[in-house]
């Protein structure tokens, strides 16, 4: 387990001069893949929210040096998307890149990474993620087979695609169908909501004149949810209906230590946990991470006002929020994902994690929320991994 998780923070709203804050956040339009920003490749995703995110440090008057730019991908050109994209940008060829890999935990893992940049004397660090499954090259065996995918662990541990993972951790956990749609449906109805209210507008950046987000549907019912066959097994639960879609897109966030801040509202991030689960059930990191991360930071999850998390499948995110003692569906409608998430918006899956955290930007310091509110975001990865962070309204 790799963690920082504030042994050493100060009490809330006394901040310690180099602890990382969240300034700016930004993305693009979420498009599904094959069809808004079919034709845009990863440097064409991520330069431009590099670019805005310069342009909005500059604007609350920061200091615009940049230390390192550090971008999450899963399935691009490699070739360092990362530092490509930051020259792009037109960040300057002084200003180093580097490209990670956690899989759909790539983009918070990459704004974890900035922070303990900021931790050890970075200043200005960008952090985010990218994916463009439009482009992604077709990959083959040398033999000419085409390739697959990778494995997320050695096989005799389990192995399993996400879907049929997902299939496992309902049936294990008990998440009925009913609920999978029933939450499906609050997430694109939450997200409809939020993107007619203008909840969206500022952190979003225009990609090939793509303005709004593709996939989020209006009129989804529970009709039609519940008239869609199962995805993965033939007496199944999980559908297309209540899972993430596969999307092209990216969010990135800047970071500074306190003492840059000079009182610009942000995200302070008071600690940060990765964790490793069982391979089978890769779902359920969340469960781990959380439950880490809110022991190492002395915080109960009562304390926490607001909470993001990939919907990689309505069965995963119930089966974690069961078990941590949470109900999307009802008592904390406000809390997880009050304005939509995967499901509804996409799962760009290098950019996802990243995205968790322009979210909690959007809620927490544009909605101008107290300071000394918590927030978390936190993700599965496949393999059986979970992230957790833990951020406070400064």
């Amino acid at each position: 387990m790799s963690t920082y998780a504030g042994d050493a923070m100060p009490a809330p709203s006394v901040l310690a001069p180099r602890t990382p804050v969240v300034v700016a956040a930004r993305r693009t339009p979420i498009g599904t893949a094959g069809h808004a920003l079919r034709e845009v490749d990863v440097v064409g995703l991520a330069a431009p929210v590099l670019a805005a995110l310069i342009a909005d440090v500059r604007s609350i008057g920061l200091p615009p040096e940049i230390h390192d730019v550090v971008l999450g991908n899963v399935m691009g050109p490699g070739g360092n998307p990362a530092r490509v994209a930051a020259l792009a940008a037109g960040l300057g060829e002084q200003v180093p890149g580097v490209t990670v890999d956690r899989q759909c935990g790539s983009g918070q893992e990459a704004v974890h990474q900035g922070a303990a940049a900021v931790l050890v004397g970075a200043g200005l660090v960008l952090s985010g993620g990218v994916e463009s499954a439009s482009t992604a090259p077709t990959r083959t065996w040398p033999s000419g087979a085409p390739y697959d995918r990778a494995p997320f662990a050695p096989a005799d541990l389990g192995d399993p695609d996400m879907g049929p993972a997902a299939e496992d951790v309902a049936e294990r956990c008990g998440v009925t169908r009913e609920r999978q749609d029933a939450y499906a449906l609050r997430s694109h109805r939450s997200t409809v909501a939020a993107a007619g209210d203008g909840a969206f507008d500022a952190e979003m950046v225009p990609v090939a004149g793509v303005l709004a987000d593709e996939r989020p549907r209006p009129r989804m019912s529970a009709e039609l949810l519940a008239r869609l066959p199962s995805a993965f097994r033939p007496d199944g639960t999980v559908t297309a209906g209540n899972a993430c879609g596969v999307s092209d897109g990216a969010a990135a966030v800047a970071l500074v230590p306190e003492e840059l801040r000079g009182g610009v509202p942000g995200l302070a991030l008071r600690g940060w946990v990765t964790c490793g689960v069982a391979p089978r059930l890769p779902g359920l990191g969340p469960v781990s991470a959380v439950r880490t991360l809110l022991e190492r930071t002395r915080t109960a999850l009562e304390e926490v006002a607001v909470l993001e998390t990939t919907e990689a499948f309505a069965a995963q995110l119930l089966a974690c929020t069961d078990a941590l003692g949470l109900d999307p569906l009802g008592t904390d409608d406000h809390r997880v994902n009050a304005q939509g998430g995967a499901i509804a918006l996409g799962h760009p899956w290098g950019a996802s994690g990243a995205l968790l955290v322009v979210r909690l930007f959007a809620r927490m310091v544009r909605a101008d929320l107290p300071a000394g509110t918590l927030g978390i975001a936190t993700c599965a990865v496949g393999g059986g991994q979970g992230l957790a962070l833990l951020v406070e309204r400064v």
